[in-house]
């Protein structure tokens, strides 16, 4: 490089960077110069300010750390703010929770409502005076003072429940909790309560108060199923909210707070105990006397009886929940909120469904230790018939159908067989049902015996446990792990029925220890019948606006089936489930004259009891057993399960065109029922058919009272001049003829196990 450069350009160059450095110097000497003394001049300027000893501590040093807090505070504020604002995000956020839905069966009958409906059909200014006032003085007394939280009503419920040691008074003003109604859900967090806080703040912002107490008595949920006010004064008392009386006013007031508990068509001593506080929160609060109260506390609200409605609670919960989801695929345009919704419920089967569960609940619930039950009946095409979610909607709302996970059992299995014939077994091929371990893990047949060689048919039908455990080691192939790989499988076919349920991977998932609701599980079973398609589970069948329009309709716009299995492979699983109903653990589930396959399924310590079964029409999945998991008293799929399945079948076939099933065809007729006593053609005595029965066993107290009970009618005979037909020598004996004779049912019910039992079912 210096050889290439001229001298001369080398004296330049470093000229130049000479020349640079000093200007650097210079501007870095010179702007210190300036900063000093213009820090010079600000000091002396600011010296004129100067506050010095007690004036300085008393008021300079707060106001700067208030100043720092405040500054802090701020950031903070901002930082907790932008979740709770993210909620307002949707333009359309004032009815977003603005659904009205009325819904007819399948038939086009109304059979009930879902959803609120805000409109100015009553403004508030016509909603009386007396019910304005007890919503106020219950819920929150200084409204139209605070900006949207009620510090000093705050502080005082805090105090209040300080001293009672619970939650006796809530803190919340009507802005926090209609903004809770609008925007967020029920959890008890404190994410929940800092969103809640700055949303009222923000509807204060965008709202007046008159229309934010509007909102409120229009969105509030009030029991029942009802919405707002207006809903609740027709629900309760079958007027408009215009009329209600200061009874009823006080009344409706008192169910914001716990509606389902104060609801007086489920407790109305409460309903009134409660419409009795809010009368003294009107005296307390000054908006009323003593006296003006007094006619509605000697007077109370009369509610109407709604015990004998029957509406159709759990399915209408269903339908409402899958229209809301619905609604939320139609376009942003789409601005209507009030929809006539047609369903696939058939009120009739779902009467009988209902009827079924609690006849059997009633008559047989207590000997078997059992509290709920759970069905649901399904079209081929996942269209559902009838759902019973529980055995009393009025006192628990929660769906065991859709909501419940519980472990299906033996009921599980059928996918397993399915994967296996998927995988070239037949259901004449052969398994040696004996002992296997997976790890530390053996499974057990139910009697701890076994079969040896047995077809895979057998072994459906006997409801074998280790065969199915076995397929899936043999489905797993070579792999390192087969029995984790054969579960795989198991699960892919058991996910292309239609499970959504988690089904973790564990060793006994063959045998049903994963966990899966009703309702999933009684539509993956119309696979069968379906030649192997697959349908979705759904309640909408079309969807039309207030005026008529139609807006969606399920054969038109819903997911159609998809092939899931071969047909071929359909049609095998429907003969081999067949047996199970024909000869094996699901005897009381044949229909006379209408083909049925299914399966049987019972977990351990008797906790859960299913049948899940099918005709060429329907499929139906029944369960029995406790919300507490607690075990029922040895219940098995084939008791009550079994016979609830068989009384709502027979009431769906009504006046509908049998159908076969593919594999099945139209079944072997049951023989005639016959006489006690008579003699088959093989000169065997037949057995008389018996519907499902308590336990087949006799406890001490049961034997008790049947004593008791016997000695009595002893004493009146004696009392009355006549012989006793009984020998009072043994009269600690059950009486076994007469008036006490054993039901047919209960004695017959001990031989319900099919003669070699494998599990229990």
């Amino acid at each position: 490089m210096r050889q290439i450069l001229p001298p001369a350009w080398k004296q330049k160059i470093r000229n130049f960077f000479l020349d640079l450095d000093a200007r650097i110097d210079s501007t870095l000497f010179s702007s210190g110069k300036g900063l000093r003394e213009l820090y010079e001049r600000y000091s002396t300027f600011m010296d004129r300010f100067y506050v010095g000893r007690w004036k300085r501590w008393v008021f300079i040093e707060p106001m700067s750390e208030a100043a720092t807090i405040g500054l802090g505070g701020l950031i903070l504020m901002l930082a907790l703010a932008v979740p709770a604002f993210r909620e307002t995000a949707d333009d359309d956020w004032l009815k977003k929770s603005d659904l009205a839905v009325s819904f007819l069966d399948r038939y086009g009958n109304p059979i009930g409502s879902r959803g609120i409906k805000h409109n100015d059909s009553i403004p508030l200014e016509d909603f009386p005076d007396n019910l304005i006032k007890a919503t106020l003085a219950t819920e929150d007394r200084r409204f139209y003072d605070h900006f949207g939280i009620d510090i000093a009503g705050t502080a005082r419920a805090l105090v209040t429940n300080a001293q009672a040691g619970g939650v006796r008074q809530g803190g919340s003003s009507i802005s926090q909790q209609l903004a809770k109604n609008l925007f967020l859900n029920n959890e008890r967090t404190i994410e929940r309560k800092v969103k809640e806080a700055f949303l009222a703040i923000w509807l204060e912002t965008r709202l007046t108060k008159n229309e934010i107490l509007k909102l409120y008595l229009d969105r509030a949920y009030m029991g029942g199923g009802t919405f707002g006010v207006d809903g609740a004064a027709h629900f309760y008392f079958n007027k408009s909210a215009r009329d209600v009386t200061l009874a009823e006013s006080a009344m409706l007031a008192g169910l914001f707070k716990a509606p389902t508990k104060y609801a007086p068509h489920i407790n109305l001593p409460a309903a009134r105990a409660r419409a009795n506080v809010v009368l003294d929160n009107l005296v307390d609060a000054g908006f009323m006397t003593e006296g003006q109260v007094f006619g509605a506390r000697r007077n109370p609200a009369i509610a109407v009886d709604r015990r004998d409605e029957n509406s159709p609670n759990y399915y209408l919960d269903y339908a409402f929940d899958e229209m809301r989801k619905l609604v939320d695929t139609f376009p942003k345009s789409y601005t209507e909120r009030v929809f006539v919704v047609r369903t696939a419920i058939d009120m009739t089967v779902q009467r009988a469904a209902e009827e079924a569960v609690e006849n059997q609940l009633r008559q047989f619930g207590r000997d078997y230790h059992a509290t709920q039950a759970s069905v649901v009946v399904s079209d081929l095409d996942g269209g559902v018939r009838a759902m019973v979610g529980g055995r009393d909607y009025g006192s628990s709302q929660f769906n065991r159908a859709t909501d419940a996970y519980r472990q299906p059992g033996s009921s599980f299995k059928p996918y397993v067989y399915t994967t296996a014939l998927l995988n070239g077994y037949k259901p004449s091929s052969i398994v040696v049902d004996g002992p296997v371990c997976i790890g530390n893990w053996c499974p057990q047949n139910y009697g701890h015996s076994y079969s040896g060689s047995v077809t895979l048919t057998q072994a459906i039908t006997r409801s074998i446990n280790v065969v199915p455990v076995k397929l899936s080691i043999a489905l797993g192939g070579k792999s390192p792990n087969p029995a984790k790989a054969g579960r795989a499988k198991i699960t892919e076919v058991a996910r292309k029925f239609g499970l959504t349920a988690p089904l973790p991977d564990t060793p006994s998932m063959p045998i049903g220890s994963d966990e899966v609701t009703v309702l999933e599980h009684a539509v993956a079973y119309a696979t069968f019948p379906n030649k192997g398609k697959s349908a979705k589970p759904h309640a909408v069948l079309e969807v039309r606006t207030g005026t008529g329009d139609l807006v969606w309709r399920f054969d038109r716009d819903g997911k159609k089936p998809v092939q899931a299995i071969p047909a071929s492979v359909a049609a095998d699983m429907a003969e081999m489930m067949s047996h199970v109903v024909t000869e094996g653990t699901a005897r009381r589930a044949a229909l006379d004259g209408i083909p049925a396959a299914g399966k049987t399924g019972t977990t351990n310590a008797y906790r859960d009891a299913w049948f899940v079964g099918y005709t060429g029409n329907f499929s139906c999945a029944v369960w029995y057993g406790n919300d507490d998991y607690s075990p029922t008293n040895r219940m098995t799929g084939g008791s009550l399960p079994a016979q609830t399945w068989h009384d709502i079948m027979v009431v769906a076939h009504q006046g509908v065109e049998v159908k076969e099933i593919p594999g099945v065809g139209m079944g072997p007729k049951l023989p005639p029922p016959a006489l006690p006593g008579s003699v088959a053609a093989n000169g065997a005595a037949r057995v008389l058919e018996t519907k499902a029965g308590p336990p087949p066993v006799l406890t001490r107290r049961g034997a008790d009272i049947l004593v008791r009970v016997e000695r009595l009618l002893d004493e009146a005979g004696k009392t009355a001049g006549k012989t006793s037909s009984i020998d009072p020598k043994q009269s600690g004996k059950p009486v076994t003829s007469g008036a006490l004779a054993f039901p047919e049912n209960y004695v017959a019910a001990a031989g319900d196990a099919p003669a070699p039992a494998q599990r229990k079912n």
